[in-house]
């Protein structure tokens, strides 16, 4: 998975935020938050390829069940690819 470059995460007032910038920001007008667990699967994108590793790094880092992390984590995979997130 490969987070496209005109998105960065910035920690704001402890809020885990994405951006966008250059061009992107004429089209995209705003900022979303990110819950700490999309936070996580945000900064370990490139590091996976594909759902199942990133759940297997959601399951070392929080406490939580297998089926939850798949479902969580494909639901929010599946929207930053809707939205353009990622490629």
């Amino acid at each position: 998975m490969k987070k496209l470059e005109e998105f960065i995460m910035r920690n704001i007032a402890g809020e885990n935020i994405l951006v966008p910038v250059g061009a992107t920001t004429q089209k995209f007008n705003g900022m979303i938050s990110l819950s700490e667990t999309a936070a996580f699967i945000w900064e370990n994108l490139e590091k996976c390829e594909g759902i199942e590793d990133m759940v297997d790094l959601m399951l070392e880092e929080f406490e939580i069940d297998r089926e939850t992390a798949e479902k969580d984590t494909k639901q929010f995979i599946d929207e930053l690819k809707a939205n353009g997130f990622i490629e």
